[in-house]
Order: structure tokens, then C-alpha cells, then sequence
């Protein structure tokens, strides 16, 4: 296999299904989407049914908070035996070429590599080539990791980012396809539940030097220096050429497996060089991909122990003199007072069973709405004055979840995506569940899988 050290990819040895195979049954959505709409997740059962299907190599979040994990983490595993023991697969050694078309008809492009984990940390504060944007909870590794340390494939929903506003790296090989037929396509089908197109095809040799010499230029001290003005800095700043989009646990699931190898054998290089798991499976698209939208990520509060407007007076009491409220005529009044909001004035959204308002928080000490709105839900859960938390994504989600009885639902601002590699860069992690790389349908969905035992 081809390695590339000093950017940390690899060209991975990517197991595919065989042609006669139903991808719409075999590919699914990423595990961590619509984890408070069990339907979901029932219809994506009752359409696979018995055909070989990534569903039943994942694990949905959904029941993670459910009796039989052991259960069904052993029929997780079984069935990568199965699979692997059925030539389920054919290997194909190559980068692939993604274009996933989306509802809206917009393409969203990218790149499934191997990602070499000693150039991974999810550290507070780390300065490593790939890096996470957002803050990452520790507790929620280990299930992850009884999920991985025993299994016999990877299959991934991470995406990574790469900052190149020139388009260098991935919009060539789509260039190369308009002009020449190539490249082999690998697969090519309509995505379940109403979810788009996905099309992929295996990268050549001379596209894939092309890849790797733009990568190495955006990786080159010169150019990062240039790009976010750090010339002018007295301390240096290391390179971060891979910031995390979507599955950042489960990368550091990954990477906590890698140590826990690394530690039981000694360290001994000569073992460890070779060993699958040193790398994890992902998909890099472009920060500046048209197709690419941030959309805020929302907060609904189940089972409350105080009314809505005992909820609001906590607020007050924690960001004391700060916090106003007010009603809105509606969803629409709602989300246009929010778009306005700003660092000096932050603006959320606040859906109830008694109706739609709008809080405002002056002079917060966080510069983004989501920082300030989470540090208050920290204190208010940990007090136990709610059943639990969830994260959504959407409009509709959260009208419908936040106006039930006893819920509320807070609806944040979008980020823009152009700050964030510089926030990464010059002040660490954005706060955990900041933004979405589109809606939940738009997520990555499972479809390549490797070897990693």
C-alpha cells in the first residue's frame, strides 16, 4: 500500500460489495442521525430486511441508551464474519472519487482515504496535522470503542475538511472525468429514504500524484503561514491540513484503539508499521464545495422539572442582567430575529408548548451563541433539571420536539464556514455540537468498507 508520511494519508485497500448486490439496501446513513426519530430507523429495518446491508455493521445511536448492547454488538461483529466469510467483497487498492448529489440537486465532492492516526489528536489544545474542531466528550469513546476493538471492518461516515479556496486537490479529478472516461467506476445508485445519488470511481495513478503534490502544497509552513496571516506571529504555529467535519468520535474511537494496541505490544515499531488499525477510513471534501452549508445545530430538552418560564428564570440567574425574552408571532419572526444575531448581541430561538420566543443575551463572554447557550445547559442537566439533551438538525425537528409537552427546543445561528480552520488554528476547538455539514439526510452514508484486523 502506498503511503504518503508526511501528509498522513494512505492509498487504502477498499472492500466493496460485488455488482449483483442491492446498494440502495446496502448503504445507510451515519449512526449519529436521527437519534430522537426511532421511526427512521425502523423503516431503514423493515426496507433491508434480510439483504447484506451496512445497517447491520453499525451501530445507531438511537439505541445506545438500550438493554441489549452486548447483544447487539455481537451481531454487529457476526456479521462482518459473515460478510467477510461469504466474499461479500471485492478489494480494490485505490483512492475513490465521490460525487453524492444531493436533494437539493447541488454535488457534493470528495475523497475516501486512509488517515494515519499518529498524525491525529483530539487533545484540548492539540497542534497535530488532523485535528478536531470541536470539543470532545471523553465518556462517549469507550462504548464506541466496544463496538471497534473486536470488529473486522471499518466502514465510515467521517468527513474531513480541507481549507483550498483554489480548489486544488479534489475539483481536478472531477475536471478528469468531464474530458476522459479513466477512471472506473465503482458504484453508482440512488441513496435510500429519499437521500440522493452517490457515484464513485477509482482514482489513477496520475490523478492520484496530483492529489497528493496539492495536498502537499497546502501542507507547506509557507503557504499556511500566508493563508491565515501568521507570518507576523512570534510563535509558530504547526500546520493543521485536515480539520474534522462530521464523526469526530468516531475517529477518536479509532485512535484510542491505536493507543490501546500500540500499549500492549510494547511499542515495537517494527509490529506496529504495518497494522491496519494505525489508520482510519474517511472522506476529505473542500471547505469552499458549493454544495458544502453549514446549518447550526439545535438543542431539544426532554422531560423538563420546571415549566418554560421556570427555565428561562435559571438562564437569568446564570448570565445575571444579561438575558431578555420576548415572543414571536411565529417560527418565520423567529428565525429572522436569530439570523441577526451577533457576538455583541446573541440571539436563540426558544420553542415551547406554550409558543415561540426569542432570547437575547448581551456582552456573553463566549463570541458565539452556541458557546453561551451550551456552558448554561451544562450546569442546568448536571443539576438534573431535565431527563436529557439531544442535538438536531433542521426546522422541522425542532417545532415538533420542542413544542411537545414538557420539552423545549432552542434554535441556534449558523456559523460561517470560512472562520472556522482560523478559530481552530488561533483559539482550539469551537464549542462541541457548534455546526452540520448540511441537513441529516445530507450526512455521509455508509458505503466502503476496509480491513482493520
Amino acid at each position: 500500500m502506498r503511503v504518503y508520511d508526511s501528509i498522513g494519508v494512505q492509498v487504502p485497500r477498499i472492500l466493496l460489495p460485488k455488482k449483483n448486490l442491492d446498494m440502495t439496501k446496502w448503504a445507510v446513513v451515519a449512526c449519529d442521525q436521527y437519534t430522537s426519530q426511532p421511526d427512521y430507523w425502523k423503516k431503514v429495518d423493515e426496507l433491508v430486511g434480510s439483504f447484506p446491508s451496512t445497517f447491520r455493521i453499525i451501530y445507531p445511536e438511537i439505541y445506545l441508551e438500550e438493554a441489549d448492547k452486548e447483544e447487539r454488538i455481537k451481531k454487529i461483529q457476526d456479521s462482518m464474519k459473515k460478510y467477510l466469510n461469504d466474499s461479500l467483497f471485492e478489494e480494490h487498492e485505490a483512492m475513490v472519487y465521490v460525487e453524492r448529489k444531493l436533494r437539493s440537486g447541488k454535488v457534493r465532492r470528495g475523497i475516501v482515504l486512509a488517515f494515519d492516526l499518529e498524525k491525529y489528536d483530539y487533545a484540548k489544545g492539540s497542534q497535530s496535522l488532523i485535528r478536531a474542531t470541536e470539543g470532545t466528550i471523553l465518556e462517549r469513546i469507550p462504548p464506541r470503542m466496544k463496538i471497534r476493538e473486536n470488529a473486522m471492518l471499518e466502514s465510515p461516515h467521517i468527513m474531513i475538511l480541507i481549507d483550498d479556496p483554489k480548489k486544488t486537490v479534489i475539483e481536478p479529478v472531477a475536471s478528469v472525468l468531464s474530458v476522459s472516461p479513466r477512471l472506473k467506476k465503482l458504484y453508482d445508485f440512488e441513496l435510500m429514504m429519499d437521500s440522493g445519488h452517490l457515484t464513485g470511481y477509482a482514482i489513477d495513478y496520475a490523478s492520484e500524484a496530483k492529489v497528493i503534490a496539492a495536498l502537499r502544497m497546502l501542507a507547506s509552513p509557507n503557504v499556511f503561514k500566508k493563508k491565515y496571516g501568521l507570518k507576523d506571529m512570534k510563535d509558530d504555529k504547526p500546520v493543521l491540513l485536515f480539520a474534522m467535519g462530521d464523526g469526530n468520535h468516531s475517529l477518536a474511537t479509532a485512535k484510542a484503539i491505536w493507543e490501546k494496541i500500540k500499549e500492549n505490544s510494547g511499542n515495537v515499531e517494527a509490529e506496529l508499521a504495518d497494522n491496519p488499525a494505525r489508520y482510519a477510513l474517511a472522506e476529505i471534501v473542500n471547505l469552499h464545495d458549493e454544495s458544502l452549508v453549514f446549518e447550526p445545530i439545535h438543542r431539544i430538552i426532554f422531560s423538563l422539572r420546571v415549566d418554560a418560564e421556570g427555565l428561562l428564570k435559571e438562564m437569568e440567574k446564570y448570565y445575571p442582567g444579561k438575558v431578555s425574552y420576548k415572543a414571536c408571532s411565529g417560527f418565520k419572526e423567529m428565525k429572522q430575529q436569530v439570523s441577526q444575531s451577533n457576538a455583541k448581541l446573541q440571539r436563540i430561538g426558544f420553542v415551547n408548548e406554550n409558543g415561540i420566543g426569542l432570547i437575547e443575551i448581551a456582552d456573553a463572554s463566549h463570541s458565539l451563541a452556541v458557546g453561551t447557550l451550551q456552558a448554561f445547559l451544562d450546569d442546568f442537566m448536571a443539576k438534573k433539571a431535565a431527563e436529557k439533551i439531544d442535538y438536531v438538525h433542521g426546522d422541522e425537528i425542532v417545532q415538533k420536539l420542542g413544542s411537545e409537552k414538557g420539552n423545549a427546543g432552542f434554535y441556534l445561528p449558523a456559523m460561517a464556514k470560512d472562520e472556522l480552520f482560523k478559530a481552530v488554528i488561533l483559539s482550539g476547538v469551537v464549542p462541541r455540537k457548534t455546526f452540520s455539514m448540511g441537513e441529516a439526510d445530507e450526512k455521509r452514508f455508509y458505503m466502503e468498507c476496509r480491513k482493520i484486523r
